[in-house]
């Protein structure tokens, strides 16, 4: 049994790997589409599919 579990480790962490990376490439498209300043945070919410509470943190953290 454990090493079955075992064995699907390498599963496992490469759709965590995948997962992480597309939430970054989203994000990096929200902010690119914050800096061109046009479209509303619900816009880009609909656009990259994050809640707009996530756009409103990324928008707050780049002005830092």
């Amino acid at each position: 049994m454990l090493a079955e579990r075992i064995k699907k480790w390498p599963e496992l962490w490469e759709e965590r790997g995948r997962q992480a990376g597309e939430k970054l490439g989203i994000e990096k498209t929200a902010r690119n589409l914050l800096k061109l300043g046009v479209l509303s945070d619900e816009q880009i919410a609909a656009a990259t599919g994050l809640a707009v509470d996530e756009i409103t943190r990324l928008r707050r953290e780049d002005k830092h």
